[in-house]
């Protein structure tokens, strides 16, 4: 019997384990092939499906080109799954060439381009804002001046960033009196690719709406403060009251509309009011999120949705679950203490610093042994980089690493601050030599 086929559209380098994951769920439960369609591919990309294509989702003619290589096997090709921001759009496109259920791919375009979600809310302004939700002042910017003329017009200070880049890259906070000229030069490397300015958001607190379907949850956002508002965490469950939560999930479903998710995975990141009654889109996501937010779902709530999801493609995921927390969970990004060039080689062979830090943390926080656990660590690059101790994006990380907290005695978001400091004290210790101290010019 000819086995079906499930076509995995692009990924993260990043998330390669995630793709192996929903490999094997689809191997084993659905007796599937698994072909990976991606750009460039590598022997690493060849070791995680059946069969690999070729093929940039950024070409115009992507879906065409794509519905061509696939065609012979249109029949086989029973289930889709698209997990990139760069293919969110054409690799929908691509499904719907080859009759395959997925969400639709026109709106998509508002889930890969800030720029096209912002003229989204834009359409349907005043619905949101009877919804209490606000919608920033933005525009489009390709010079000095149209960046100068924007912060005539705001004042009090607003938002510079790349209409379509992940992991917070190139995205600079300006207050009144910052020099535009140095703001410009920041974004200047992502000019070709579209820069927007917007109206800054005056809520302190972040959140994702995250889930799959109709199946939801929030995720709780650990920010940096100042010039560069990065993350450093990412925390599960959320700490929030009911009429907070139902704020963040009246906004993280009308970006969801805005964007045509319906049936797939979505990870909307808001901000929220001190009052809780009012929130603002600071972009969504037709993906799951990164920073092994599924991960923490599987830890807090028993559900795999890497399986569901697979199962969903193929028609046959089971009724929605009852999300009940049964611990916490946080992931948390992990930096250097001092600005330095540094690489995972640096670290003495046979230390384990995220192993020390965590039981350090431990320790200072008067945790019994087993009610804090290291459920996953992993270096950010192999190579060599030079790495600032603000962290101005998330290149700026050497590591990050999970754990999960069992028992009352502490909360989880005291946990991430204590991981970090300990953190930097125990990688210092693992160095191999004073050389791989210096620092970055």
């Amino acid at each position: 019997m000819t086995r079906p086929i499930l076509l995995i559209v692009d990924y993260n380098l990043s998330r390669i384990d995630e793709v192996r994951h929903l490999r094997d769920h689809a191997r084993d439960h659905h007796g599937a092939t698994v072909i990976l369609v991606r750009a460039d591919p590598t022997e690493a990309d060849r070791s995680i499906a059946d069969e690999v294509i070729d093929l940039d989702p950024l070409r115009d003619d992507f879906a065409e080109m794509g519905e061509k290589l696939l065609g012979d096997r249109r029949e086989r090709i029973r289930a889709g799954i698209v997990f990139s921001d760069n293919a969110v759009h054409s690799g929908a496109e691509l499904l719907e060439r080859l009759g395959v259920p997925v969400d639709a791919s026109r709106p998509a375009q508002g889930a890969f381009s800030k720029y096209r979600y912002r003229l989204a809310e834009a359409r349907v302004a005043d619905l949101l804002r009877t919804q209490r939700i606000m919608v920033p002042a933005f525009a489009e910017i390709a010079s000095l001046d149209q960046l100068r003329g924007f912060a005539r017009d705001h004042p009090r200070g607003f938002v510079v960033k790349p209409t379509a880049e992940g992991n917070n890259r190139g995205v600079v906070v300006v207050r009144p009196g910052d020099d535009l000229t140095a703001v410009f030069a920041e974004v200047l490397p992502y000019l070709e690719g579209g820069v927007i300015c917007e109206e800054l958001i005056p809520y302190r607190r972040e959140y994702s709406f995250d889930g799959l379907g109709s199946l939801a949850f929030l995720t709780e956002k650990i920010s940096a403060l100042g010039r560069y508002p990065v993350e450093i965490a990412q925390v599960l469950p959320a700490r929030v009251a009911e009429h907070e939560r139902a704020t963040l999930e009246r906004a993280g479903r009308q970006a969801n509309l805005l964007v045509g998710q319906c049936d797939g995975p979505f990870h909307n990141e808001i901000k929220l009011s001190d009052d809780g009654l009012r929130a603002a889109v600071v972009e969504p996501n037709r993906r799951p999120g990164g920073m092994k937010i599924w991960s923490l779902a599987r830890w807090v709530y028993g559900i795999d949705l890497h399986h569901r999801w697979v199962d969903a493609a193929f028609g046959t995921a089971a009724g929605r679950p009852e999300l009940v927390p049964g611990c916490s969970a946080a992931t948390v990004l992990l930096g250097v203490a001092t600005d330095r060039s540094f690489r995972p080689g640096d670290v003495l062979s046979g230390a384990d610093p995220f192993a020390d830090a965590v039981q350090v943390t431990a320790e200072r926080l008067g945790l019994a042994e087993g009610e804090l656990t290291a459920t996953e660590f992993s270096w950010l690059s192999a190579e060599r980089r030079d790495l600032h101790a603000v962290a101005r994006d998330n290149a700026d990380f050497a590591a990050q690493g999970c754990v999960v907290l069992r028992g009352g005695r502490t909360d989880i978001r005291t946990v991430v601050h204590a991981l970090r400091q300990a953190w930097s004290d125990a990688l210092d210790r693992a160095l191999r030599s004073p050389a791989s101290l210096r620092k970055t010019r």
